[in-house]
């Protein structure tokens, strides 16, 4: 796996992770919603730890800065 993740994509798939699971734990949102969202915020925070999106392959997408 490459990395295909930059820092600002990082940080903010982390605190959309985190947005969602405060609308979770607070039932802020509907049920099921809040498990979709709940999931979305897993994978948002295990993209970020690995810094690698599948999604960013088919479309040639990288946000990391060229080293």
């Amino acid at each position: 796996m490459k990395k295909n993740m930059g820092t600002i994509d990082v940080v903010i798939r982390i605190l959309v992770a985190i947005l969602f699971a405060v609308l979770f734990f607070t039932k802020a949102v509907p049920q099921v919603l809040g498990i979709i969202l709940l999931v979305l915020a897993v994978v948002f925070v295990l993209t970020s730890l690995f810094q690698f999106c599948p999604l960013y392959i088919p479309f040639k997408i990288s946000t990391r800065k060229k080293e």
